[in-house]
């Protein structure tokens, strides 16, 4: 989640009398993104896939701005399949600077097709994507206890070096802002507030990760 929404929202949001994390909104897709799947640790490698080019486009813009258009995002780019996306060409890039339902940017129209040949490139090398960008967190979810949002880091050590290794491998779009986005988004990191409903939930699903492993 990006960092200048945290600034921009109040502390906490309340729903059905539960409290939720302050940058939740009421409309219904950031409602069920926040209770549903921010923070839920995630091991499937095409998910991970498919957030890691969300958090991308959304650079400069609003989140929710990309979740109104995720199943647009899903149809233009093959569900994120990568092994499709990296066939990309001119002529596909064209069509998808004409969809209405994405964010129309060149830059990161490219930068997903790039990040598709990197993903395979990286699957060829590691084998799982997931058992690559879990080893920045030592293999299992790491859990916070931020009584504000203020608390919260725009970025860590761990996304630095993810960051970091992500660029050298070819990735693009992949700041450490934006990795340590994709880390609270995946569940690598648990970042709800400590009065959230889902944050006790989200670390009862981390225990769980770690008991059995969240690369089983």
């Amino acid at each position: 989640m990006c960092w200048a929404l945290y600034l921009q929202t109040k502390w906490r949001t309340t729903e059905g009398m539960q409290t939720r994390c302050g940058w939740v909104t009421s409309d219904p897709l950031y409602l069920s993104y926040h209770d549903t799947e921010w923070g839920v640790p995630e091991d499937d490698d095409r998910k991970l896939f498919e957030l890691l080019i969300l958090e991308g486009a959304q650079a400069g813009l609003s989140w929710i701005t990309v979740l109104k258009k995720r199943e647009h995002y899903r149809r233009a780019f093959a569900k994120f399949d990568a092994k499709k996306i990296s066939t990309f060409t001119d002529r596909d890039i064209a069509e998808l600077l004409a969809n209405e339902g994405i964010i129309r940017n060149r830059l990161k129209i490219a930068a997903t097709i790039q990040n598709a040949r990197a993903f395979l490139a990286l699957q060829k090398e590691h084998g799982r994507f997931a058992d690559y960008l879990w080893q920045f967190v030592g293999g299992t979810p790491k859990v916070n206890a931020w009584k504000t949002l203020k608390e919260v880091p725009a970025k860590t050590v761990e996304s630095d070096a993810m960051s970091k290794e992500l660029t050298k491998r070819g990735f693009k779009f992949v700041g450490s802002t934006i990795c340590y986005a994709f880390m609270q988004a995946t569940g690598m990191v648990n970042d709800h507030i400590v009065d959230c409903f889902r944050y006790k939930e989200v670390k009862r699903q981390a225990k769980e990760s770690r008991e059995k492993g969240v690369k089983s």
